[in-house]
């Protein structure tokens, strides 16, 4: 089997209501879609993450002018082979953001590919599963400009709670004293029992991070995500044991090669590589080795359409809990609730959420149909 093409599928639609968070406003949401088809008629997906304000049309560059006549001609069962040739020639313009980003989605396509021909999920080809459900915890709380804060955002944890969500993210980094404030009234509207992370997209410095945290303790919120800029390494290393509240951060450092001074300065309790961003399903599993011998945990950070959702479900189910025990900490999904018209129905509704989980799928490649009218419809490359 040969690989016969590679298409970059930019994808992008305006939002009938913008929203912002702490590094401006987001008027359309985006990403990059990777279809590779071999010989034999077997089409894979993968989808390369557009962070924040990315425009898809920088990952798509990649694909078109450099990866793609790498991978033309060669056999998807070559996969890492492939990702070290990509990686290697985007090294002197490369190394993070875009390009691997641009990996990322052919790596999922690619894997994609070799579970559709094997007929297996993708879990089964990179050690099995651990796990055949997984708790999803709900990512929202963007803000509108005709919003009524906090009453907006306590109405919207209601609705997470009320339909079964045991744990959600808030979006914070709007003020030292008014993320405090807020996450203290959502905390007291849903009472002691739902677990409560927040994320504050690297708003603050060290000293203001320490304010923060010191001042929320009472909260027993779970985790803290990207308090600060993701250069500062040494930073995150003197917030991390202020609180019994673990520190989080990771989406925007990119492959083995970055992680690894992360987590030798043991600077996170919890590591979230993004699948779609950080490498994909070959480089990801890497990280996750280190991170185990690391004793450090492991949530991905997820946050893009249906197809990156379904993928990360796959590479979700084969990670170990750190440590393993009786009664482990389990990774958890991170699953996106905000406005996005290619969530669902790019994969034809194929994930839900039932009594608190979200099963992971075990249908042959990511384990979702991909609707190719919904890309057609959003394409604008």
């Amino acid at each position: 089997m040969k690989i016969k093409n590679v298409t970059a599928h930019a994808i992008s639609v305006p939002l009938e209501t913008p929203f912002y968070f702490s590094q401006g406003w987001a008027h359309n949401r985006s990403s990059m879609i990777v279809e590779i088809e071999t010989d034999s008629g077997i089409i894979g997906w993968g989808e390369a993450l557009c962070h924040g304000l990315q425009p898809p049309h920088i990952a798509a560059a990649f694909i078109e002018q450099v990866f793609k006549p790498i991978l033309i001609g060669r056999n998807p069962f070559d996969v890492e082979v492939l990702w070290e040739e990509m990686y290697n020639t985007t090294r002197p313009y490369g190394q993070g953001g875009a390009a691997v980003n641009a990996i990322s989605g052919v790596d999922i396509a690619l894997w994609d590919v070799i579970g559709k021909a094997c007929n297996q999920p993708i879990h089964a080809l990179i050690g099995g599963a651990f796990r055949t459900e997984v708790t999803p915890y709900a990512t929202g709380f963007y803000r509108v400009a005709e919003g009524n804060y906090p009453a907006d955002l306590i109405a919207e944890a209601h609705r997470y709670v009320d339909a079964g969500f045991e744990a959600f993210k808030l979006k914070i980094g709007f003020g030292i004293e008014q993320d405090i404030a807020f996450m203290r009234a959502i905390r007291e509207a849903v009472g002691p029992d739902v677990k409560i992370m927040a994320d504050a997209n690297g708003a603050y410095n060290s000293g203001a991070a320490r304010r923060l945290i010191k001042a929320t303790e009472d909260l027993n919120l779970y985790f803290l995500e990207e308090l600060l800029s993701p250069e500062d390494l040494e930073g995150y290393q003197q917030l991390k044991n202020l609180s019994g509240t673990y520190i989080a951060a990771g989406e925007q450092v990119f492959g083995k090669m970055g992680y690894r001074p992360w987590l030798e300065g043991r600077a996170l309790d919890i590591i979230q590589p993004d699948l779609c961003s950080s490498g994909g399903i070959t480089e990801c599993k890497k990280i996750a080795a280190m991170a185990q011998a690391s004793a450090t945990r492991m949530i991905p950070h997820v946050w893009g359409s249906g197809i990156g959702i379904a993928a990360s479900l796959q590479f979700i189910a084969s990670l170990p809990a750190t440590p393993l025990s009786l009664n482990p900490i389990e990774p958890m999904l991170e699953f996106d609730q905000s406005s996005h018209p290619f969530r669902k129905d790019l994969i034809c509704d194929g994930i839900k959420m039932a009594n608190g989980k979200v099963q992971i799928s075990t249908k042959p490649g990511i384990g979702v149909d991909v609707d190719r009218r919904v890309i057609e419809q959003y394409k604008i490359n």
